[in-house]
Parts: C-alpha cells; sequence; structure tokens
C-alpha cells in the first residue's frame, strides 16, 4: 500500500520442527495451507487434476484419501507428478500407511489406535522412522473413544484433547517424535477450547481447522471466527478450511484469514466499499469484475473500489490502484496521485488501468 502502516502479525507459540517434505512445520516457520482432494484416489489424472489446481490456487500440501489397495497403487503416479507435498489419510488398515510410505508419500495421517495391534503401530512407526516421514494425529468430535466420551459426557475438547495425547503417547513410547496433531469439531467453541488445551500440554506442531463447518458462506464464517481466534492467540503451524464446495474455495478463505491477522499473504487485497445511497456507479460489479479478473494473480498489492466521495477518495489514495466513484464518474488512483478520470463505463476503463498496472509491475 501507498501509505498505510503496516500491522504486526501474533507472535507464534513455540513449537517442535517436523519436516514435511520439502517445508519445515512448526518451529517459528511459515503457517502453511492445507486441502484434501475430492476425487477418487484410484482415478489418477481426476487426482492429479485437481492436486494441480490446488496448487496453482496457493495450496501448499494436498491431502489424499487412500481407502483400499486400488487407491494405494495409484499413489506412485500421483506423487510422480505432483507439484506440491501429499499426505495420505488412512484409516483402520495399517498396510495401506506402509504402501503410501513406500509409494513417496511426504505424510502419514492416521489415529495408531485404530490400524491394529502393537505390530502393526511398530510396523507403521518403522516406516515413517526410515523414510523420514511425520504422523499426524488427527482426532475429531466423532472419533473419540467410547470409554473417553463416558469419562468426560461426549466428545469434549477435554475428551479430544486425552484422545489425542493417548495416541502421540503410543508413538512416544516407539521412539517416534515427527508428530503433529488436529483437534477438530464442528462446534467453533469446541475446536478453540481444544487446541488452546493442547497448546498447554505438548509442544508439537498443531494443524488447525474447523471439521465440517459447511457450504460456502456458512463454512468460511465458522472456520475465519475459529481459525482467526487461535491464530491471534499465536496457534497454529498448518491449517485447512474445510468447506462443502470446491476444494480451491478454501484457498480464498484459508489465504484471507492469515492476511487479515498480517501473518501471510498471496495475491492482492481488495478494498471495496459495502455501497449506500451516496454510491452512483455500479460498484458491486466492478468489484465483482475486479475479483474475477486478479482471483489467479500472485503478486501482492492493494486494490480500491470505492463508490463515493466521501471515504472513496481517501480509501483509493492510500492503495497502490484505487477508484473512486462520483456522479457519472470515477477517478483512478495510483500510489496517491489521481492519473486518470473515468466517465460512462466506469468497469471497462478501470479494467484497462488495471492490467496496464499489473503489466508495469511485471515487467512486461
Amino acid at each position: 500500500m501507498a501509505s498505510r502502516a503496516a500491522s504486526q502479525a501474533p507472535e507464534r507459540r513455540a513449537t517442535r520442527p517436523v519436516r514435511l517434505g520439502p517445508y519445515v512445520i512448526g518451529g517459528g516457520q511459515p503457517i502453511r495451507v492445507q486441502s484434501m482432494c475430492t476425487t477418487d484416489t484410484r482415478d489418477t489424472e481426476a487426482t492429479l487434476a485437481q492436486v494441480r489446481d490446488l496448487a496453482a490456487a496457493g495450496c501448499e500440501i494436498v491431502r489424499l484419501a487412500v481407502p483400499d489397495d486400488r487407491a494405494a497403487r495409484a499413489l506412485p503416479a500421483i506423487v510422480a507428478e505432483s507439484p506440491v507435498p501429499l499426505v495420505a489419510d488412512i484409516h483402520f488398515d495399517h498396510r495401506l500407511a506402509l504402501a503410501s510410505a513406500e509409494a513417496g508419500m511426504a505424510g502419514l495421517r492416521i489415529n495408531p489406535g485404530n490400524i491394529g495391534g502393537a505390530d502393526k503401530v511398530d510396523a507403521v512407526v518403522d516406516a515413517a522412522k526410515k523414510r523420514g516421514l511425520p504422523i499426524r494425529i488427527g482426532v475429531n468430535s466423532g472419533s473419540v473413544e467410547k470409554d473417553l466420551l463416558a469419562r468426560f459426557g461426549g466428545p469434549t475438547p477435554e475428551a479430544m484433547v486425552e484422545s489425542a495425547l493417548s495416541h502421540v503417547a503410543m508413538l512416544e513410547r516407539r521412539g517416534f517424535d515427527q508428530i503433529k496433531i488436529s483437534l477438530k469439531s464442528s462446534s467453533v467453541t469446541d475446536t478453540i477450547q481444544a487446541y488452546r488445551r493442547m497448546a498447554d500440554r505438548a509442544d508439537y506442531p498443531l494443524h488447525i481447522g474447523v471439521t465440517e463447518a459447511g457450504t460456502l458462506v456458512r463454512g468460511a464464517v465458522k472456520s475465519s471466527v475459529g481459525l482467526g481466534v487461535l491464530l491471534a492467540e499465536g496457534i497454529g503451524d498448518t491449517l485447512r478450511v474445510s468447506l462443502t464446495h470446491e476444494p480451491t474455495a478454501e484457498m480464498v478463505v484459508a489465504w484471507e484469514i492469515l492476511r487479515s491477522l498480517d501473518i501471510r499473504a498471496r495475491g492482492p487485497e481488495i478494498v471495496s466499499c459495502p455501497t449506500c445511497g451516496r454510491t452512483e456507479i455500479d460498484l458491486i460489479g466492478l468489484a465483482e469484475e475486479v475479483e474475477r479478473r486478479l482471483k489467479d494473480v500472485e503478486e501482492i498489492f492493494t486494490v480500491a473500489v470505492m463508490g463515493c466521495v466521501v471515504n472513496g477518495p481517501g480509501e483509493a489514495r492510500e492503495a497502490d490502484i484505487g477508484v473512486a466513484g462520483g456522479r457519472d464518474k470515477a477517478v483512478v488512483f495510483r500510489k496517491g496521485e489521481v492519473t486518470r478520470t473515468l466517465r460512462g463505463d466506469v468497469v471497462s476503463g478501470f479494467m484497462e488501468e488495471l492490467d496496464r498496472y499489473l503489466n508495469e509491475l511485471r515487467g512486461t
């Protein structure tokens, strides 16, 4: 931005570092954005296509469901072509974890207590040690063990933490400490309380998220509140926004959450006013077109799309490029200076200015 003072990101909780493919998770390293494919992993081409789409949208780690042998056999081809590290999601069958490790997956997501007896856990830990893979202990409110449900009166935050720590202990007894932990509930408040409790009891990196958050708007709101509170308190080393929607939509929400707290940024920030009775241009159409035009842009800058002469000029002047509407016209600003007055088709005129700015920014 041209003149707005930079804010300070929240101080991060100290966690031990755990390597996942090219990344170090925790240890003060950047918070990484994750998602999960919705494709059938057995369909190699469809899965690779979605992994590539996610990576293009800003996803840094992708998780794949591995429900059976056919899915496991598809993994080597997917790993070979994937632009980002992949994590295998395993339940009930330790052999699928072994096959995933052999296939070159960057990490495993398991619950040691549901993949078989002690010898099965031994085999998975040995495979992870041999290949330098981390294991994520993933506890959801719907997967808490029956004895803990009875002890705590339901899938409470306390029950979720105890469940996760019991699984962690199984790995620690085998000399394994390359562990990440997640504690997800569809309840925002339970999720926040569970992660706070875990942050007080262990220094492993935490993967944060609100599970089963819902469709696009509801899920975005619940995830933003839950993850925003945790991140503002310095809790979280990787995150996923879980939406009942196309996975790439999760990236938009995730990056906006990180940007809103000055933690990380990707692509331009779009500032736009909510419109009011003073607005005399098609501000909604203009803002939506700006958002559409910039959805694949990775460069970091600020665009202001403002509708009237009250707050518009001030916000537009502070942006790298901005537009402020007036009566049957709009004024374009670049880094505080007026560069053009638009009349008539304001949308097309500002798109020309935006394209010109991008070309200059890229040196093309």
